[in-house]
């Protein structure tokens, strides 16, 4: 929009590439006498009216979703329905790379300051699903006296390894060959390890027949304070009148296990990781670090509801942040995860 129509814009939450999606979004700077419409290839545009302040992030409450499922396992789902609000809030398959699935081991090495293998990571990790073309690079990038040469190789689609080979070329460290990626993705290498915590912790407690339902004494919740809104964080207390749902402390530096039950998982995940909260404060690369924060321990599903036609249509709407591939997967039972892409 900002190529084709001269307009900036903030918009609130980043969705899948390949959806039909509505958004709200906001211009970065006040518009006189704004169109009513504008449209790009791919992209349209309606004025909606003027906020105070601009819009962010900060206030998406959540997202509503309308999918279409091609040759499903289930058509009558009602026997899913009674488990629906029993989900846990996985992050999906995105937010460790989707298909290479490599984005939280970088971040757990570059968490234990080992910057080389990260480095190593980024440039030849390879899985089943990487092309044969992909392997053969990966292979002989693998190997330090290959770099030059393998920056004249490498296609346009490895920008992230062909910024991190044109630091190395330059005779720089690993901290600054890993600096050399944009802060964005940066980040998300640890947000992915955070991520991959979270998920064991949630797997194990699934596994033991944890309630995600119901807080029990311990428990660290989130104050309910609309359909789909969490407020502050509270501890459980079964006399106070207020609708709590069960929050999961994420790994970061400020990490510090009470007597709730995630949190003492999550603090032997930790210990067989081998590592200790406060790895999450990254001094080699100060803005990489994390301090933790919450997360809800179930998917907090609502409005969920189906028609049994071809293709199966499904509707439900998520928190901001809960992946709505997580329950596609329930409903799916796909037989090859990585290769559905959730």
């Amino acid at each position: 929009m900002e190529r084709e129509c001269g307009v900036k814009l903030r918009v609130m939450g980043i969705k899948d590439a390949k959806a039909v999606t509505t958004q709200y979004a906001g211009a970065e700077r006040v518009m006189k006498n704004p169109p009513s419409e504008l449209k790009s290839r791919h992209t349209r545009l309606i004025f909606k009216g003027f906020t105070k302040r601009p819009i962010g992030r900060e206030f998406l409450a959540g997202n509503n979703f309308e999918i279409a499922i091609r040759d499903p396992h289930l058509q009558d789902l009602s026997g899913l329905l009674p488990e629906i609000s029993r989900i846990g809030n996985f992050y999906g398959l995105q937010r460790f790379g989707s298909e290479r699935l490599v984005t939280h081991l970088v971040g757990r090495e570059i968490v234990r300051r080992n910057f080389r293998r990260a480095v190593e990571l980024i440039l030849s990790y390879t899985t089943e699903y990487d092309t044969p073309m992909s392997k053969e690079i990966r292979t002989k990038i693998a190997d330090p006296g290959n770099y030059r040469q393998g920056l004249r190789i490498l296609p346009r689609g490895m920008d992230i390894e062909q910024q991190v080979l044109t630091v190395l070329v330059a005779g720089k460290d690993t901290v600054s060959a890993l600096r050399a990626v944009p802060i964005t993705i940066r980040r998300l290498f640890v947000h992915a390890y955070q991520a991959y915590i979270f998920n064991k912790c949630l797997s194990a407690a699934v596994i033991s027949n944890e309630d995600l339902l119901r807080p029990v004494a311990g428990d660290l919740c989130f104050e309910l304070e609309g359909p789909a809104t969490f407020g502050r964080i509270i501890k459980y207390d079964p006399t106070s009148g207020a609708k709590m749902v069960p929050a999961i402390r994420m790994a970061g530096y400020t990490f510090q296990p009470g007597k709730g039950r995630f949190e003492n998982i999550t603090k032997a995940i930790l210990e067989e990781e081998g590592i200790t909260a406060k790895d999450f404060h990254i001094k080699e690369m100060q803005e990489l670090s994390h301090q933790g924060g919450f997360r809800q321990a179930l998917l907090w599903c609502i409005d969920f509801s189906y028609k049994q036609q071809t293709p199966l249509k499904v509707s439900f709407k998520l928190p901001k942040g809960s992946y709505a591939t997580t329950l596609l997967r329930e409903i799916i039972k796909p037989e090859d995860p990585i290769k559905s892409g959730f």
